[in-house]
């Protein structure tokens, strides 16, 4: 999906504006920049690559539902 008026960091801070709480999953066709390692400071889950393998899908979609929010 490509979102022309926000980016996936300002979607992040508005998800968590909404739900403080909420488990955020970064996916991308892009390789892993700066940008996505700052999201994941501020407290996303994890950050799968596209295209996706389903083994690896699954299993780091299942690692993030899993994961305490603390």
């Amino acid at each position: 999906m490509i979102m022309p008026n926000l980016d996936g960091k300002e979607t992040f801070m508005r998800l968590r504006e909404i739900n403080p709480s909420i488990k955020i999953l970064l996916t991308s066709s892009y390789s892993q920049n700066s940008k996505v390692a700052e999201i994941l400071k501020k407290g996303a889950q994890g950050f799968i690559q596209k295209p996706y393998i389903m083994q690896k899908l699954s299993n780091i979609i299942s690692e993030t539902l899993n994961k305490s929010n603390s």
